[in-house]
């Protein structure tokens, strides 16, 4: 199943949908409302082989609990990723067994030719 893990309240995820010309191919995960379980994360990590991939250290959390100075390891990642839903990069795109992390221009562009084509 193709699975789009978003926040609703993110405008740089509505834009990145709105290119996705068939929404409905994807199972929508609004990471708010739904937060993120162990086995999603766990299949998150059977593409990236890291969490630290998954993990978004421009969150204003990392920066509030001063997470860049505890040298996290990848157990310390998938904690706060399980804690917190603002730790994940977004969106998180799992497409044809493929997985497109993060909102990088480079990650969208070849996201959008696989989703699209």
């Amino acid at each position: 199943m193709n699975k789009l893990y978003y926040l609703s309240t993110c405008d740089t995820c509505k834009k990145i949908m709105a290119q996705i010309t068939n929404l409905s191919q994807f199972e929508l995960i609004d990471i708010k409302s739904n937060p993120l379980t162990e086995s999603q994360i766990d299949e998150m990590y059977s593409y990236t082989k890291s969490y630290e991939k998954l993990f978004s250290k421009r969150a204003q959390l990392y920066k509030q609990l001063n997470l860049k100075e505890a040298n996290l390891d990848e157990a310390g990642f998938k904690k706060y990723l399980l804690e917190h839903y603002t730790f994940l990069a977004r969106p998180v795109i799992i497409f044809n067994n493929e997985i497109f992390v993060g909102n990088a221009a480079k990650t969208i562009e070849a996201m959008l030719q696989k989703v699209n084509a």
